[in-house]
């Protein structure tokens, strides 16, 4: 049995229940009354006996009744020996703006500015308790002040309250204890405070309370939430035959033959009397008719259940929430299965990246198969999958938590639509000319570089032009014609050399030449042509021919006047075919001997009327601005 009390803040919790049974046996051995550190119950509490959390609300109150509390109740900022009740925890600028202890929606709170006296912040009569048993009276505190405004000297007066029970009278105090200080801060944070003791025997009755152990001032501010009394018994755990305090089924699973255990540390309680208990939903709790014992058997269960036991030293006490204590709670949980949400069917047309997608859910893992069961696994715990072809694809999904496999997977459509072929073409047109752009193919759409939406373009000119081919199903590809010009050729001049004629050209291309029009080459130079006017033909590829009329300038190298009928007379041919002609023709001592000032012109060899020897003879020769000069030889 507990003797005595036991006083520390719930950080120390674990610790002192890993020495709860060593310290069980000195706290059992020494008096009943006195000044101790405050503790938990180092086992199990039974349900709330006595419960204050202030209510919620928008507006402050209501006050307490003068026989709970000695302070002065204000509807506004308390000052020194004041408080009020609000879930404005913010009373004066240098308070933390916080929350009640539970969080709770407009959730209120005890605000005290500690008076300079001691207090009594709070009291309350608890009646109906059992004789010789062990009970814990608990509250969060909070040191309001914060220290970041600097309202006060550094933390400011530390929040100190001290817990007693007495007795039914109000004459003997049972216990007492202090909290400690609890200095201001920048970081506030609610703690649990807690006292324990045990009741004498023909006790059933005690009165609880709290007041200012430390001095009045600047930082000595202080709230109060979420007090209990409750009864205090062993730590009991509930274990299976696994030594699990829990255990997970798939939702298309049973559970039978489920053997579970209570399993009480006794340091408390000499002796244990059970009563098991289930809920559907950890709340609201029912008895098991007839489960007293420390095992208890389940089978056929398929849904989430919670099971514990009500333990008291007792026979008497197991159904007596003033007077008991509850175990650990043992969860059966039922895992549903969380199915993949895919996020739509996939239509993309030929050319682009296809991505299947179920929601990302880290309560699952996912797997991708061929087939809506069994069939081939295509790709492992992803929530993405990029198809090769199209078909539909299913996604099984595994609970993280459980394990569970959703037999029915979710089917993902992919349909790969065709998009038009886009192959580029090029054309050589001539110049002048035009040629027809032909992008037809059914049931498309057409929309050209040009603007025009027809299938067909008529187009004159070298260029780049493009044309857009929508499918029905919306798919476009840009089909491209290279349009490029076959060369004309540009004649720069054309001369004669000699006997040969010599064609110039601007450009370069696949050109052929002809004197006849029939007999072409390719080289631009006609070797050993007699003079003469010519029309020269040139052949620009396919794009036709143009004729260029040229007087071959040939000038003879000899001539003979001898009458036999062959060269008896020196004569340049073509020379009628030039606008500007002239000839002087010297001796070699530079003697005129011939001239003409037009064509044709014709010269025999002699000189006023005398045949001139067989020798060279030079000549200057004029045509259409261009100056000739050279030799030639009279035979005799």
């Amino acid at each position: 049995m507990i003797r005595d009390i036991n006083f520390i803040s719930l950080a120390n919790v674990i610790l002192y229940m890993k020495l709860k049974v060593f310290c069980s046996f000195i706290l059992f051995t020494f008096g009943f009354m006195g000044w101790s550190q405050i503790s938990f119950c180092p086992g199990n509490t039974g349900e709330a006996i006595f419960e204050e959390d202030f209510g919620q609300g928008t507006t402050n109150g209501p006050p307490l009744g003068a026989d709970i509390t000695t302070y002065t109740y204000v509807n506004q900022a308390p000052q020194d020996g004041q408080y009020t009740i609000s879930s404005n925890l913010m009373q004066l600028d240098g308070f933390h703006d916080i929350s009640d202890n539970t969080g709770n929606t407009n959730g209120k709170a005890l605000i005290v500015n500690a008076d300079f006296d001691a207090g009594l912040f709070f009291q309350i009569p608890i009646d109906g308790l059992c004789e010789n048993n062990p009970y814990e009276f608990s509250a969060f505190l909070v040191n309001l002040y914060n220290i970041s405004t600097n309202f006060c000297a550094g933390t400011g007066i530390p929040v100190n309250v001290r817990f007693q029970i007495w007795d039914e009278t109000d004459t003997t105090l049972l216990v007492e204890g202090s909290t400690g200080d609890i200095p201001g801060t920048s970081t506030p944070s609610w703690e649990q405070y807690a006292v324990t003791f045990e009741t004498l025997t023909g006790q059933t009755s005690v009165i609880l309370k709290m007041l200012n152990n430390g001095d009045g001032g600047c930082g000595n501010d202080l709230a109060i939430d979420d007090i209990v009394f409750k009864s205090c018994g062993d730590l009991t755990e509930i274990f299976n035959e696994n030594d699990e305090n829990s255990i997970e089924i798939c939702e298309n699973e049973s559970l039978d033959e489920l053997f579970l255990s209570a399993v009480p540390d006794f340091s408390v309680y000499d002796s244990h009397f059970y009563q098991w208990q289930q809920s559907d939903d950890n709340v609201n709790w029912t008895n098991i008719p007839g489960e007293t014992n420390e095992t208890l058997e389940l089978n056929n269960l398929n849904s989430t259940q919670f099971f514990r036991v009500k333990v008291a030293e007792d026979q008497i006490n197991v159904n007596n929430n003033l007077c008991n204590s509850i175990s650990n709670v043992f969860e059966v949980s039922v895992q549903d299965f969380i199915p993949a949400e895919s996020l739509g069917d996939v239509e993309i047309c030929e050319g682009e990246n296809a991505v299947l997608q179920v929601q990302n859910n880290p309560n699952i893992s996912v797997d991708w198969y061929d087939a809506p069961v069994g069939g081939n696994l295509l790709l492992e715990d992803s929530f993405s999958f990029e198809p090769e072809s199209e078909g539909t694809f299913y996604v099984e999904s595994t609970t993280i938590q459980g394990n569970c496999i959703n037999p029915t997977r979710t089917a993902i459509n992919f349909t790969l639509n065709n998009t038009p072929e886009n192959e580029s073409v090029s054309i050589e047109i001539c110049p002048s000319e035009s040629t027809i752009l032909n992008a037809e193919i059914p049931n498309v759409t057409f929309s050209w570089s040009t603007g025009e939406t027809t299938a067909q373009i008529e187009v004159d000119e070298a260029g780049t032009y493009s044309v857009e081919r929508t499918t029905d199903d919306g798919c476009s590809s840009t089909k491209v014609f290279e349009v490029s010009l076959l060369e004309e050729a540009v004649v720069q001049d054309i001369k004669s050399v000699g006997r040969d004629i010599v064609i110039r050209l601007e450009n370069e291309g696949d050109f052929s030449f002809a004197l006849d029009g029939q007999n072409f080459q390719t080289s631009p130079i006609f070797e050993n042509v007699a003079g003469g006017l010519y029309n020269i033909s040139i052949q620009s590829s396919d794009c036709g021919i143009q004729v260029i009329e040229f007087p071959h300038l040939e000038i003879p190298q000899f001539f003979t006047p001898n009458g036999d009928g062959f060269n008896d007379v020196f004569r340049i041919p073509a020379d009628r075919f030039f606008g500007e002609f002239s000839i002087f023709i010297f001796d070699r001592y530079g003697k005129l001997v011939a001239s003409g000032e037009s064509a044709p012109f014709v010269w025999d060899g002699t000189y006023n009327g005398r045949d001139l020897p067989s020798q060279d003879y030079w000549y200057r020769l004029e045509v259409d601005g261009q100056t000739f000069t050279g030799n030639f030889t009279l035979k005799r």
